[in-house]
């Protein structure tokens, strides 16, 4: 009985935690699928992702645990990398190696020079079509269930920035490259263009997300350390904190009566921070608002830069809250 309630005590304090997990997504399965795997295993119903892995991808999979649901939009907007692997002379439908084949043509004369030189192009700021086989909504519902039922689709184009690609290996057919590029970018469309730019036709072969954001394999878990007692506990010890999941931003001091004002809705004027040692920000910078050392309060937008605090009246309005917390 006392192992009993030892154990329920256990899971209650894992199902009440804020922060983020990293799982290593495995192949052959959705995003959806893994947050499902970890509501059920750490019995945490509220759980959001920070950008989703086809089922093909492996990897980095950043997953937002309670409160900290309330950051996965900014986090969603950070940069990611990848190590992919192309198939060259064959193009899919899909633009993936789980499409059908709808091309397919002689890369063999294809030499190192021509490979590296059409990969190391599209490095910088491009436009890509959004895939029809994609989770992009197309009036509400997912790309690819239109598709798959026959209705036409648009094609919409958007503008993506490539930070770094280079090649990794050349195995022919097969040519690996890594690349760091903004949020939304579609590695199976830049097969796809690499592709159709060498004149052979391509498709992506295996994708892992190696970084997304400031999260990396090393932070990474397997997915099948949740299904285990002992891999729990060792998840529990590996959440990252609310407070050292928003690290980048720059830490405001609050005062435990305004953090509960600001809880109840309340929001903050120049007169409760003007004998603070403030840090230096912009307008429309985003910060994070903290009561002692732990307690994430809330994240504010600056209305005001910290230069023109001076003249700003004690019930001026200087931070703009965009997300708060329970703390």
């Amino acid at each position: 009985m006392i192992q009993g309630a030892a154990e329920r005590c256990f899971e209650e304090s894992l199902s009440t935690m804020d922060g983020v997990i990293v799982v290593d997504k495995p192949a052959g399965i959705t995003s959806f699928d893994v947050i499902r795997e970890v509501r059920k295993a750490l019995g945490i119903r509220k759980i959001g992702h920070t950008g989703t892995l086809d089922p093909i991808a492996t990897g980095v999979l950043p997953l937002c645990l309670n409160e900290a649901t309330k950051v996965a939009g900014f986090l969603t907007e950070e940069d990611k990398e990848y190590l992919a692997t192309m198939l060259l002379g064959v193009k899919t439908d899909t633009q993936d190696i789980t499409g059908r084949v709808i091309e397919e043509r002689d890369p063999e004369s294809l030499t190192v020079e021509d490979l590296q030189s059409v990969i190391e192009g599209f490095q910088g700021r491009i436009v890509q079509g959004v895939p029809p086989y994609s989770a992009a909504k197309y009036r509400g519902r997912p790309r690819h269930r239109w598709v798959r039922e026959g209705v036409p689709i648009d094609t919409p184009k958007k503008e993506v920035i490539i930070y770094n690609i280079r090649m990794e290996s050349i195995s022919h057919p097969y040519v690996t490259f890594r690349v760091s590029c903004s949020k939304g970018t579609y590695i199976r469309v830049l097969c796809d263009d690499m592709g159709d730019r060498l004149g052979c036709g391509a498709t992506l072969a295996d994708l892992r997300r190696t970084r997304s954001g400031a999260f990396g394999e090393e932070d990474a878990l397997p997915l099948t350390y949740l299904s285990r007692r002992e891999g729990r506990a060792f998840v529990k010890e590996r959440i990252i904190p609310l407070l050292e999941v928003l690290g980048n931003l720059k830490t405001i001091s609050v005062p435990p009566d305004v953090a509960r004002k600001i809880r109840e809705g309340y929001q903050p004027e120049w007169g409760h921070f003007k004998d603070n040692d403030l840090p230096l920000f912009e307008r429309e910078e985003l910060v994070r608002l903290v009561a002692g050392d732990k307690d994430m309060v809330a994240v504010a937008r600056a209305l005001l830069r910290t230069d023109e605090l001076s003249s700003a009246t004690e019930r001026e309005q200087i931070f703009r809250l965009v997300r708060v917390f329970k703390g």
